[in-house]
């Protein structure tokens, strides 16, 4: 697959996010922000970082770069989108995915390795995941605090939107594994077409063995096998 990797001034993980898309066998381009020219991605991937140095709302200057017209597009007409992190919030900004992201409860930075629990079957992120099992992902940000009103979260549970929530090593969905104070610790969601995904925590940085955590990498094995699975339908 072909994957375009959007660069913004303050991205500090297009790298991270490259090196593993790369190691995982696709073919991955940059995509400047001032640029408009998709060039005919399959994919596009905003990573994380602090896009034009966080000022405002996170995401919220990003979301006027040139690139994200043609990447609201590409999402429109049906094209798979990624945000991790920085990213998430610039598709929240962009009316991409719905709510938006709060600073922590703590007002603090937080970054530490948190585990996720599985939500959505039907999401291509998550449909192959084990429910029975969390996944250890790591965090880091200040404004990372999933929020949305009780209308849209219902629509979201009633949808199947939800794809991650912040839990327990042994699974337990409690406030105490609520570490940012995310509505009902939600970590990541997807639009109602299941094209364009959004989470806080970072896959690309427990992709690799050297790190000595790939559960990352599962995340990226369900999301490219379902992808596969829907275009050879």
């Amino acid at each position: 697959m072909k994957i375009g990797v959007v660069v913004f001034p303050g991205s500090n993980c297009d790298h991270d996010m490259i090196y593993t898309l790369q190691n995982l066998g696709h073919e991955v381009v940059e995509l400047w922000h001032k640029d408009t020219d998709l060039k005919q991605v399959e994919m596009v991937a905003i990573p994380g970082g602090f896009s034009y140095g966080d000022y405002l709302r996170s995401g919220a200057i990003a979301r006027f770069s040139p690139i994200m017209d043609s990447v609201i597009d590409f999402a429109n007409a049906g094209g798979y989108v990624l945000g991790v992190c920085n990213g998430f919030q610039v598709l929240c900004e962009s009316g991409l995915l719905p709510g938006t992201l709060l600073h922590n409860t703590s007002h603090t930075f937080v970054c530490k390795n948190v585990y996720l629990s599985p939500a959505s079957n039907t999401a291509a992120i998550s449909a192959n995941l084990d429910r029975e099992r969390t996944y250890k992902i790591p965090v880091a940000h200040g404004e990372g605090r999933y929020y949305a009103s009780d209308e849209v979260l219902d629509q979201l549970e009633a949808n199947d939107q939800i794809l991650f929530r912040y839990a327990s090593a042994d699974g337990h969905i409690n406030d105490e594994a609520n570490f940012n104070g995310a509505s009902r610790n939600i970590a990541g969601v997807c639009n109602a077409g299941k094209n364009v995904f959004g989470m806080m925590p970072h896959p690309e940085r427990a992709a690799d063995i050297n790190l000595g955590n790939e559960d990352g990498r599962l995340l990226f094995d369900s999301l490219f096998s379902n992808i596969a699975a829907t275009a050879q339908a």
